[in-house]
Order: structure tokens, then sequence, then C-alpha cells
């Protein structure tokens, strides 16, 4: 069994974070498409609410946790209520970056990361569901998982979230040999800076985002596209997006990212990284108890 095109027009897409960012980008680009979508996330948006209001024959939105594999149930059952159907195509784009309460530095939690939750258990445990769910009906499936340049990198400011998108390469990187065994292609995407509600105020000045060093979600999303529905990018495909265009990226030899919104053009002394760090050298001032 090899890759083959699967066009949305006419399917169901299940999108996590599907009511903002570059998961509402690729709500919006997949209605266009022809595509039926279930949008799975914490709770809408204004912008998806207005996108969202006249199209409820094509659109319906579950009220989810990701990081809670009962909801997965709960998202499949209205698929199959509505449209008699399970997903034909999965963009898994829910996720956090580093938030007040999953942070590495600001280290809050006592019983798991939810980091990891959202960002590595949820993309792996709906992908296993996909295969099940999509196995069951007889039919061909694609997912797509958003992951990142963090994830072939690494920063200071963010290690948890580094961390957890590097696991998002090493999974796609170990499936890429399993379509022929269970007829769902399985890839990953990684943008450098891209501008969505992730960047909260504060992380906005933290890591200085500046507008026209980063990526548009429409632009992602577009990319995402690709990878779920042209068979040029079989199982395993992993592909780099920043302002220097796409490329895929291979499973060995990876070349360093170059470039503004990849992180790799910042050096200790400059006033991004001073930025990046003041956060988190505040953070261990309050726990040092003496001079090192």
């Amino acid at each position: 069994m090899t890759s083959i095109d699967q066009p949305l027009n006419g399917k169901i897409i299940l999108i996590t974070g599907g009511a903002s960012g570059i998961g509402l980008s690729l709500t919006k680009q997949s209605h266009a498409l022809g595509a039926r979508i279930l949008v799975a996330d914490l709770r809408t948006t204004p912008d998806f609410d207005a996108f969202a209001s006249d199209k409820s024959n094509d659109i319906v939105y579950v009220q989810s946790d990701v990081s809670r594999w009962s909801d997965f149930s709960k998202i499949f059952d209205a698929c199959e209520k509505k449209w008699n159907d399970v997903p034909d195509a999965y963009g898994i784009c829910a996720g956090l970056f580093e938030p007040p309460f999953s942070n590495f530095w600001h280290d809050p939690e006592d019983e798991g990361y939810k980091q990891v939750e959202v960002n590595v258990s949820h993309p792996i445990k709906l992908t296993r569901m996909a295969i099940r769910k999509s196995l069951g009906r007889g039919k061909r499936a694609s997912v797509c998982i958003i992951a990142s340049i963090a994830g072939i990198s690494g920063s200071v400011a963010a290690p948890l979230y580094c961390a957890t998108k590097h696991a998002v390469l090493g999974f796609v990187k170990s499936v890429k040999d399993t379509e022929p065994m269970t007829g769902v292609k399985i890839t990953t995407i990684c943008p450098g800076l891209v501008k969505t509600p992730l960047f909260t105020p504060d992380k906005v000045a933290q890591f200085s985002v500046k507008d026209e060093a980063a990526l548009s979600p429409d632009t992602v999303a577009e990319r995402m596209l690709d990878l779920l529905q042209k068979k040029e990018y079989g199982c395993g495909s992993m592909m780099q997006i920043d302002l220097g265009g796409p490329k895929e990226i291979p499973e060995w030899n990876i070349p360093a990212p170059v470039g503004a919104g990849t992180g790799q053009e910042l050096n200790a002394g400059d006033e991004t990284m001073k930025a990046m760090l003041k956060p988190i050298q505040e953070t261990l001032g309050k726990e040092r108890g003496a001079k090192l």
C-alpha cells in the first residue's frame, strides 16, 4: 500500500485547536476546499464564531480538553452522530508554549507537566485512535501534527516546549513505515516563528516578537494541507517552514535553520536574548539561597 492523493473535498477533517491560530486558518482553508470540519477546542473565539455561524451543516464544534483522553471519545461520537462516519484527515494543532501553569523555569506543577500532555500525549494518542477508527471503517486517512522549528533546535527560555516538539519528530520518524499496514499517513510540520495567540503579551515581550520575522498562520495551514492531501509527501514526511520557504527535513544530517524567526540568529549579548532570559533570571534569583 503506497501513499495516495487524499483531497479534502467532500471529506471530514478533525482539527484540534481549530478555533484559533493555525488551527483556525486550517479550518477556514479546509472549508474552502469543500471539507466538513470537526473542530475540537477548549473554547471558541469571536473569529471562529463569526466564520462558523452560518455553516452548521459543514462545521461542528466540540468543546474538549485534549489533555483528557476521555474527551477524544466525545469528539468521535459527535462525528458519528453528525455524519455517520469517522474523519478522513486530522490536523493536530492544539498546543501549549511554556504557559505560566506549565513552565519549566517557573515549575508550578506537582503531578506531571500539562505541556507534555497537550503537546506529546495528545497527538500520539489521537493518531493511534485515528488508525483504529480508520481500520474499523476500512478507509484511508491522513494525519498532520504541528511540531515546531524548536523540534530541531533548542531554546534556553523554552526547554520543556522544545522537548515536546522533539518528541513529536521522534514519533513521526518512528511511524514512517506504517502506512502499508494501517492505511494512515502521518506527517509533521515544523514552523518557525508564527504570530498566534500562543504569544501572549508577556511572551511577545520576552521573545521580542516582531511581525516582520513571523510567518502567518495562513501560510502554515497551506503547507499542512499539502502534507495532508498530496501523495508526494509520504508517511514520515517532516516539513520545515520559515521565511525562507518550505523544505523537507531529512531523517539524518539536518542542516541548521537560518534567518529571522528561527531563533538561531541570536547570541548571548543580544538584547533579544537578554529579554528572553530576564524572567528566568528573576525566578532563579528568588530560588537562590546563597552565592554560587
